[in-house]
């Protein structure tokens, strides 16, 4: 009997710079662009999908080894694309044709979305996903591999590092994919340079031998200790396969032998009649077991072996884990009242002679939200609502620009926002146009790397105006992260460099066929990304400062050499 295929949609899915005049988001010969590591960002080349044939009816997506046989994952390099120059909040008799970079500010890279999967898990959602239909969010190929490909992200910000140092590194949530101890022990020993285990339960060798499977130890390389890096709380962290909140009675299913049992997720947790499914560990593409209807199981499934590390981390404990690392800083971002509270917000000023301050929001649904189609929208309530007010006003009257750190984007269009939220969307929109200082809104959560204008709503004051920028997922395609480079104008204009980075994927490698596979679901799913076929947009994005900021800000920066 083959499984009920679904349309629902995983709310995974809501879907020094070198100071030169070569490469990047070059326009004429006066103008200023970032580094860049030739071949590694998308403004050197981009990644285009190859084209396939339709849909055959007989490939579904967990049959890995019939996708050559349809073309399925193949993939060639493609022009890179420049960064495209936004004065979307400027006046508009602003043309900027005269204005050059004088000093850079800060610079730093973002990941998202990286999801961390322990695919043996018996709490998986496989089955809404493997036979094709919904999106890539229960069953991806590219699971198998996320461990790999987040160690070469992390290679190749080492990379980008050494031509062109980064102030600090951010992961804006969804480090885990499941809620999970072992996903975010993963997470943490990848940028700590550990040795990874990404097997779980008992020990699989796939294909004998060191290195060459899904399954294999390795050893990872870890961030440069020179780069602080930051954590922000997605909604996959803190709820099982980010939709729903793990009660008591749920919570010993991930530790257990048994697939769980579910019915339409939208429900929730307590419904039954489909086996959600694993991965057999033991095989070489990851054959799927335990998912179907109840009655075409004579037995419950199991998995192959029960695994206290897969245990589902409460809020709490997920923040406390940050404190067990060996890179800095230690918490990464938080701090004991966190762990004791639960509140996942905080503030840090990355370089302490630049007026810039970070603060990072816990934007996710709270565990006591009602359920309005699952926990994936945005939401504030009004603690960490007047929290953020209280930041945002002591950071203008100090005189820093601002940026903000959440997990799911504002403003970008209806669906997001949690309707029975606190605090209605246009109530926090309305609040974060009054502080000029304000200069972006950085998150992840929908895995596209969309920028969206959020206009000033007073014509004559347009550095009320901020933007929102979106960083993809390391784990569906176009599996990429972003830089950020923001400099100092010579009208005292900012602008914000924001570019995609592919990860080094030597061929034959392990990250190599997790893109494989990652192309492989973006064409089997058929599901939209912005900016097809490659997924990319760079920009630069200028922003209009007060004048007080202006004056303040001439005193800042390293100056650009030419």
């Amino acid at each position: 009997m083959s499984p009920k295929i679904t349309t629902w949609i995983f709310p995974l899915m809501a879907v020094g710079f070198i100071l030169s005049l070569s490469n990047g988001c070059k326009k004429d010969d006066n103008d200023y662009v970032p580094a860049v590591a030739t071949g590694y960002t998308t403004i050197d080349r981009t990644i285009i999908p190859n084209t396939v044939s339709p849909f055959p009816p007989q490939i579904y997506p967990y049959q890995i080894v019939e996708y050559p046989v349809y073309g399925y994952g193949g993939w060639q390099y493609g022009p890179g694309l420049a960064c495209q120059k936004r004065l979307d909040l400027m006046p508009k008799t602003y043309s900027g044709a005269s204005v050059t970079k004088v000093a850079k500010l800060l610079r730093f890279f973002t990941m998202s979305d990286i999801h961390l999967v322990d695919e043996e898990t018996p709490t998986s959602a496989i089955y809404y996903s493997y036979m094709g239909g919904g999106s890539p969010s229960g069953y991806n190929p590219s699971m198998l591999l996320t461990t790999q490909m987040l160690n070469a992200a992390v290679q190749t910000v080492n990379v980008l590092n050494k031509k062109s140092p980064f102030d600090f590194g951010i992961s804006l949530g969804d480090d885990c994919d499941n809620t999970q101890y072992n996903e975010l022990r993963w997470f943490i020993d990848v940028l700590d340079g550990k040795s990874i285990d990404p097997d779980s339960g008992v020990k699989d060798d796939p294909i004998p031998g060191p290195g060459n499977d899904y399954q294999d130890p390795f050893q990872a390389e870890g961030l440069h200790n020179s780069i602080p890096w930051y954590q922000t709380l997605g909604n996959h962290d803190h709820f099982w396969k980010g939709s729903y909140p793990v009660t008591n009675s749920f919570r010993p299913n991930y530790t257990g032998l048994n697939i769980i049992n579910l019915d339409d997720p939208l429900t929730g947790l307590e419904g039954s009649g489909f086996y959600m499914g694993s991965v057999d560990g033991r095989t070489r593409y990851g054959n799927i077991i335990g998912a179907g209807a109840t009655d075409t199981f004579p037995n419950p499934p199991q998995v192959l072996a029960a695994d206290i590390k897969r245990r589902s981390l409460t809020r709490n404990e997920w923040i406390s884990e940050f404190f067990t690392t060996s890179s800095n800083p230690v918490g990464h971002g938080f701090d004991q009242t966190n762990v004791n509270s639960g509140f996942a917000c905080y503030t840090f000023e990355p370089k302490m002679d630049i007026p810039i301050r970070m603060i990072v929001l816990d934007d996710t649904q709270s565990e006591d939200d009602p359920n309005n189609g699952g926990y994936a929208h945005s939401s504030l309530d009004w603690e960490r609502f007047h929290w953020l007010v209280a930041e945002l006003e002591k950071g203008q009257s100090e005189g820093l620009l601002m940026i903000i750190a959440a997990h799911v984007p504002v403003g970008i269009g209806p669906g997001l926002w949690n309707p029975a939220a606190p605090v209605t969307e246009d109530t926090l929109l309305a609040t974060l146009h009054h502080y000029p200082n304000l200069i972006m809104w950085i998150s992840g959560h929908r895995h596209i790397s969309q920028i969206t204008v959020q206009p000033s709503p007073e014509s004559a004051h347009p550095e009320l105006g901020f933007w929102v920028i979106e960083t993809p997922s390391l784990k569906d395609y176009p599996q990429q992260f972003r830089t950020f480079d923001i400099a100092r104008n010579s009208d005292n204009t900012i602008s914000i460099f924001a570019t995609d980075v592919d990860p080094i994927t030597n061929p034959g490698s392990l990250p190599a066929l997790s893109h494989t596979y990652a192309v492989a679901a973006y064409q089997l799913f058929n599901y939209q990304i912005a900016y097809a076929p490659s997924g990319v947009y760079n920009a630069e994005l200028v922003k209009q400062l007060t004048p007080a900021m202006q004056t303040k800000i001439q005193q800042y920066g390293t100056p650009v050499s030419r």
